[in-house]
C-alpha cells in the first residue's frame, strides 16, 4: 500500500504536470470504484484543479467549481473534493492526451489538457475507491485523526503513542495515531530506532520514545527524498511505486543479511501481511513466535537467533 513517501511524491508530481488546469473529462472505467453518489461524479468535469492535499494515505484533489455553478451553490464554498485511496494494488500512472489506459486494470481516468491522470489496481482484490465529496465538513469526516510526525514534538508523539497501551507496529500502523504509516515502513522505522515490533507502548522508556521519534521523522524523510528524486529521473513522475525496495534494510528482505550486522531477517506472519525484523539489532537475539510456524512447530521453534 503507498505511504506517506509515495504519495507525497505522487501529490508533488501531479500538480507539477496538471495543478491550474481544467478537468476536461472524468471517465468511470470500473463502475465498483466510485463509492459515492452525492454529488454527482459529472459535477467534477469542468472544475479546475485547484490543488492535490493528503489525508492519510489518501489524495485529495481540490476542484475549483466554474463561477456559475458555484454561485447556484454558494454553500459549497465553490469547491468539490475528490478523494482517492489507493489501498493495496492502487497506482496512478501519467500518459500523454489521447492515449489509451492500459487494459483491465483501468478504473478511471482524468483528462486534463497536457495529458491524462489513471487509476489503475493490479489483481482481482478491487479495493481502490473514489469519493467526490460537497464540503470541507465531509472531508473531516473521513479523517481518521492520526497525527502528522512532521507536525508534532517528541512529547506529543510519546502522548499520542501511549494512549492506549498496544504493540509499536500495531501502534505505529494505526491510522487513529499517526498519519500515513503502513506495513513496509513501520519495519524500517522499527529497524532503525532498534526496537522490538512486539513491544508494548506503555512499556517504552523516555529515550526509547525519543529514539522512535527520531527514526519516524528520518525514515519517512529519506524515503520521501529518494522516490522524488527517482520520480524527477523518470520524466517527474513515480512509475514503479512499491512498498519493496532493495535499500530497504528489513521490510521484504527476510533471510536476507540485515545490513547493520549480518543476520537473517526474521519474519512474523499475520494474515495477509508479515513484518520483517532483525533479531540482533532489534529484539537481543530473542525470535519472535508468529501465528504459522511457531505454532506447528510448538517446543522445536528455536528461541534464540543463534539457534537456527
Amino acid at each position: 500500500m503507498p505511504e506517506l513517501p509515495d504519495v507525497t511524491v505522487y501529490i508533488e508530481s501531479l500538480a507539477a504536470k496538471a495543478q491550474g488546469q481544467v478537468l476536461k473529462r472524468l471517465r468511470i472505467l470500473n463502475p465498483f470504484v466510485l463509492r459515492s453518489a452525492l454529488p454527482p461524479i459529472s459535477e467534477a468535469e469542468g472544475c479546475t484543479l485547484q490543488g492535490i492535499e493528503r489525508l492519510g494515505k489518501r489524495l485529495v484533489l481540490v476542484l475549483r467549481r466554474p463561477p456559475a455553478a458555484s454561485a447556484a451553490d454558494p454553500g459549497s464554498g465553490g469547491e468539490r473534493l475528490l478523494v482517492i485511496h489507493l489501498m493495496i494494488a492502487g497506482r496512478l500512472r501519467w500518459l500523454a492526451p489521447g492515449a489509451k489506459p492500459p487494459g483491465r486494470i483501468s478504473l478511471a481516468s482524468f483528462e486534463f489538457e497536457t495529458g491524462q491522470l489513471v487509476l489503475t489496481e493490479a489483481g482481482t482484490q478491487r479495493r481502490a475507491s473514489m469519493h467526490l465529496l460537497a464540503d470541507r465538513a465531509a472531508l473531516a469526516a473521513m479523517d481518521p485523526g492520526g497525527l502528522d510526525v512532521f507536525a508534532i514534538d517528541a512529547a506529543a508523539f510519546g502522548a499520542q503513542l501511549q494512549r492506549e497501551n498496544h504493540t509499536l507496529k500495531r501502534s505505529l500502523t494505526n491510522p487513529q495515531l499517526f498519519s500515513g504509516i503502513g506495513n513496509a515502513y513501520s519495519d524500517e522505522i522499527l529497524h532503525r530506532a532498534r526496537l522490538s515490533p512486539v513491544k508494548l507502548t506503555r512499556a517504552l522508556g523516555a529515550d526509547e520514545i525519543t529514539r522512535l521519534f527520531d527514526a519516524t521523522r528520518a525514515v519517512l524523510g529519506e524515503w520521501t527524498e529518494r522516490l522524488r528524486a527517482e520520480a524527477a529521473a523518470h520524466g517527474g513522475w513515480p512509475d514503479k511505486v512499491t512498498a519493496f525496495h532493495p535499500q530497504m534494510a528489513v521490510h521484504g528482505r527476510y533471510d536476507q543479511p540485515c545490513p547493520d550486522c549480518g543476520t537473517p531477517v526474521q519474519r512474523i506472519v499475520h494474515a495477509d501481511n508479515e513484518t520483517n525484523y532483525c533479531a540482533r539489532c532489534q529484539t537481543g537475539g530473542k525470535l519472535l513466535a508468529d501465528r504459522a510456524l511457531s505454532r506447528l512447530l510448538k517446543a522445536s521453534w528455536p528461541k534464540h537467533v543463534d539457534d537456527l
